[in-house]
């Protein structure tokens, strides 16, 4: 049997008032709540901990502890979401081509389609700084800072950056079994040439922008302008985390972060 979800305390921590109808309003208004309002992070993966992908373990981190998380928890989250409310989103997994060529890039990140008043949509709320606070049109030639581009059998999300536009990830939208991401989640998690295992990566959306963190370095966006600093040690981590991102994690302060060597 599917396994129960507190929808309340979900609507609740994205601050979500509105209808519970499968409408395309709806889907739009509670992808925009879901990024607005749950951060993106890896910081258990480089606690040591690893990530827990099933719904009690997400929704005990995303929704009651007010963490943040990455691809797997949030997509299985909001899937579980949309199910509860009547969609019938698809998972599917896609090969991140942002930072590494197609031929060497892990298909490894999980995102959804969901079809909704005769069109089919990209929901992909576990992207980081790149993820569309909007549902991106399945259908080649559409227009937008986030657009679907179709090459045969592939599919390529593209997204601004750097005031251009990128190819971010690839995908043949074949549908994926829980299994399939429980073993790309273990590496994500766990090898050690993961990206997740040696970086520090965090962004939160915020009422006038945006705060991404890529190890010490944090960008502050407003109103299309950039404001960056650094983090000098990793109590400054810990305060940046309970004033920016909405939580307080203590266990910061031991945090390992192998691309940071020299953190205090």
């Amino acid at each position: 049997m599917p396994t129960a979800l507190d929808l309340d305390a979900y609507f609740a921590r994205i601050r979500w008032a509105g209808d519970r109808t499968p409408t395309l309003a709806t889907l739009e208004g509670l992808l925009r709540a879901h990024v607005s309002n749950i951060p993106f992070e890896n910081l258990d993966v480089l606690l040591g901990r690893g990530v827990k992908i099933d719904l009690p373990s997400i929704e005990a981190k995303l929704v009651r502890a007010r963490r943040g998380g990455y691809c797997f928890e949030h997509a299985t989250l909001f899937a579980a979401v949309l199910e509860a409310i009547g969609f019938q989103p698809v998972r599917h997994a896609a090969r991140v081509v942002l930072f590494t060529p197609l031929h060497a890039a892990p298909r490894t990140h999980m995102f959804l389609t969901v079809t909704v008043e005769g069109a089919t949509f990209v929901v992909d709320p576990g992207f980081g700084p790149f993820a569309s606070l909007a549902p991106v049109p399945l259908a080649d030639g559409a227009t937008g800072p986030h657009r679907m581009v179709r090459d045969g059998a592939r599919w390529t999300l593209q997204v601004p950056r750097d005031g251009q536009t990128v190819d971010a990830w690839v995908t043949t939208l074949e549908v994926e079994n829980p299994i399939d991401f429980a073993v790309a989640n273990h590496f994500v998690a766990t090898h050690p040439e993961s990206p997740f295992v040696n970086l520090l990566m965090l962004s939160a959306v915020t009422p006038d922008g945006r705060v991404n963190v890529m190890n010490r370095d944090v960008t502050i966006l407003r109103e299309g302008r950039a404001q960056t600093a650094q983090i000098s040690d990793r109590a400054a981590l810990r305060a940046l985390l309970a004033t920016r991102f909405g939580f307080d994690l203590p266990e910061a302060e031991r945090l390992v972060v192998p691309a940071i060597p020299d953190w205090r």
